[in-house]
């Protein structure tokens, strides 16, 4: 069965219905797939730069506080240990990698699944070529109130774009970004989507 979206002018007015790929648009949701992904996509993000000293890699302490016996205290060895001011800490965090290998096939089907679900649910567009000869924020707002779709807003263009990266960028709620870029997590936070007719082409090479 064919999978159509919208084909939208700059005023938001369907010029036709526009024939999506169906093996990248039109295939089977896997939501445990796009769990892996966007967990992965996240993960990656993370520094996991934090870190504190443990009782051995803090300076000082190297003679004993008091005598062991006779002065009513806690016997203490060094004022290295965690209860002492200046002190290490216990089970310090240190430098990791969160990452979460997720294989090539896994992230292409996640890819997939996230686009499809919202060809399914009506929620992408195509904006034609030609839409955008010069930036206008006033003509983006006028497309997104004419097309009646909600935010947040996820729209992929093409780099060479430029009016149409101008037009969109400075939008609340709204991600701009070009397929060699595109990740899942983008298209899950998104509750509508727009592809400029350039990028198509790159979108569906890189889902497939």
């Amino acid at each position: 069965m064919a999978v159509n979206a919208p084909l939208l002018d700059a005023s938001g007015n369907k010029s036709k219905d526009f024939e999506l790929e169906e093996a990248v648009f039109g295939v089977e949701v896997k939501p445990h797939l796009v769990h892996e992904a966007v967990r992965a996509e996240l993960n990656a993000d993370r520094a996991g730069t934090r870190g504190a000293k443990s009782r051995g890699l803090v300076s000082g302490g190297r003679s004993k506080p008091w005598r062991q016996k006779g002065t009513g205290r806690a016997r203490a060895g060094t004022t290295r240990a965690p209860q002492f001011t200046g002190g290490g800490v216990a089970f310090p965090p240190t430098m990791r990698s969160f990452e979460v290998k997720v294989n090539k096939k896994a992230r292409h089907a996640a890819m997939r699944s996230a686009l499809s679900d919202h060809a399914a649910h009506g929620t992408i567009a195509v904006i034609g070529k030609h839409s955008f000869t010069e930036p206008s924020t006033k003509t983006a707002v006028g497309l997104l109130g004419a097309w009646e779709q909600e935010l947040p807003l996820l729209i992929i263009v093409h780099p060479d774009d430029e009016a149409l990266i101008k037009s969109f960028r400075n939008l609340s709620r709204t991600l701009v970004t070009v397929p060699a870029e595109l990740e899942v997590a983008h298209v899950v936070w998104a509750r509508s989507v727009l592809v400029s007719e350039a990028a198509l082409e790159d979108v569906q090479r890189r889902a497939a």
